[in-house]
């Protein structure tokens, strides 16, 4: 069997790995990559209203504890991401964290979601997908009271491992000078 051939699709930051030259997608070979850790670092937020933001921070929304739940959608989400995006690896995850911050003057909760893997392949996905899934969780765990609920900015902040190394996004970057 022939492998696929790489892309010739071209990018600012380079070809695009996931079609051949054919345009034909594919699932990329990762088989001789080195294993190394990998680590990502996700953010996102949800405005809600003000009440909606005190039900959750009193602990007394109707459906229980809304960020603990949360939290397990989260890290049910990111086990599972290779089922929900079509290209994506299955990854042996040794770690998924998800941490909550409430903001109160903006009425906004802020999920932080670390994904950690020994393998061939990054788990930017993994975390991405954390972060959607514990925020969505949010929205329909609170839904019956505030429907205009927002969820935004969802975004890689760090990832570690692999060939590309080390990257922080530049807002981090700038944040820790």
């Amino acid at each position: 069997m022939k492998p696929p051939r790489k892309s010739a699709a071209a990018t600012a930051a380079g070809p695009l790995t996931h079609f051949d030259d054919a345009g034909q997608a594919h699932m990329v070979d990762v088989g001789a990559k080195a294993e190394t850790i990998r680590v990502a670092r996700v953010q996102g937020h949800i405005r809600m209203a003000p009440a909606t933001f005190a039900l959750i921070k009193g602990g007394s929304a109707k459906k229980g504890d809304v960020l603990g739940i949360a939290r397990i959608a989260a890290i049910q989400a990111a086990k599972r991401t290779s089922e929900l995006i079509p290209l994506c690896h299955p990854l042996a995850l040794t770690r998924v964290a998800a941490e909550f911050t409430l903001d109160a003057r903006r009425h906004r909760v802020t999920i932080e979601v670390t994904a950690e893997t020994v393998g061939r392949t990054g788990v930017e996905m993994e975390a991405l997908t954390a972060a959607a899934v514990g925020l969505l969780t949010i929205y329909d765990m609170c839904k019956a009271v505030d429907r205009g609920m927002v969820i935004e900015e969802i975004r890689l902040l760090e990832k570690l491992g692999g060939k590309s190394g080390h990257w922080k996004s530049d807002r981090v970057a700038n944040e820790l000078k």
